[in-house]
């Protein structure tokens, strides 16, 4: 495995692997279902809760639209090392592995290595949730085998002492989004963990789509038409961007004036990104992105 695979964009559910769980989360039709070794089991209970997520991603692993991926134990912790063994058996089919706490470009590379010989298009991600990691970005961005990132806000703001509010994680935020672009791969944002705040999630998944995320994670079902929503153009930012390529069109690429406003080709670029994402989409979202 000596190139990245990207992972998709869009919604990441996030659920623990037991019984019932990976059924609820695939009628909800998120675009990565990712079942959970982590933080959603106990010490206690990762063993069995690996072999649930094995047998999981043995029957199929795309149903539908969705992927199904899986979130490992950090590759230096002892479940970790378990994890890749059982994983490099495993013989994983276009799979998400998503690697937490990830500080170099090394530690995917060894996930990578781990897999190469029996596993078949792997999307290796890293989930970048520590200072350390924030201030190599570059490192891990320039891997070769990296498919994608994600942020994982709750552990960023427990190692920094910061609160999990927008002014507080605004400089981690922007600086995944912003590299992971650099870099050409998607750049899912942290969920959001009020579950009984449906307005506290649109404005977060709005701010992550304005700061140029692909995607956002959740951790309920219900977590995911409010996402999609934010993510995807509005009707009124359709047909703004149908008229500003249209006109740069008819003016074979020159500056144009569209609606008082001053259009050259950043303009028409970002207008055709918008028009491109109403089309992967499902369709423009009401005025305001808020339904």
């Amino acid at each position: 495995m000596t190139a990245a695979l990207t992972a998709p964009g869009g919604t990441w559910l996030i659920t623990p692997p037991w019984e019932g769980r990976l059924e609820a989360a695939l009628r909800a039709q998120p675009d990565v279902a990712l079942l959970d070794l982590e933080d959603s089991v106990q010490p206690d209970g990762k063993d069995p809760a690996r072999t649930a997520a094995l047998a999981h991603l043995g029957t199929a692993a795309v149903h539908g639209a969705t992927v199904l991926g899986l979130r490992v134990n950090a590759p230096g912790t002892v479940h970790g090392l378990k994890d890749l063994a059982a994983l490099a058996g495993a013989g994983l089919r276009e799979t998400v592995v998503l690697v937490p706490k990830v500080e170099s470009a090394r530690e995917l590379e060894l996930v990578a290595q781990v897999l190469q010989e029996t596993a078949t298009g792997v999307r290796i991600c890293a989930l970048i949730e520590t200072p350390r990691a924030l201030l190599r970005l570059t490192n891990i961005f320039a891997s070769p085998v990296l498919g994608g990132a994600v942020f994982g806000a709750a552990d960023y703001a427990a190692a920094t002492g910061c609160r999990r509010t927008s002014s507080s994680l605004l400089w981690a935020r922007s600086s995944l989004a912003a590299a992971a672009a650099a870099h050409g791969i998607p750049s899912i944002d942290s969920p959001y963990f009020d579950l009984g705040n449906p307005q506290g999630l649109r404005c977060d998944a709005q701010e992550a789509r304005d700061l140029g995320f692909t995607g956002k994670g959740a951790i309920h079902p219900g977590q995911l038409p409010i996402i999609r929503a934010a993510f995807n153009p509005t009707e009124e930012e359709v047909a703004q961007a149908q008229i500003i390529v249209s006109s740069a069109e008819s003016a074979d690429g020159q500056i144009v004036r569209v609606g008082g406003q001053m259009v050259g080709p950043p303009l028409v670029a970002a207008a055709r990104a918008v028009l491109d994402r109403a089309a992967n989409g499902t369709g423009p979202s009401p005025s305001g992105g808020t339904q």
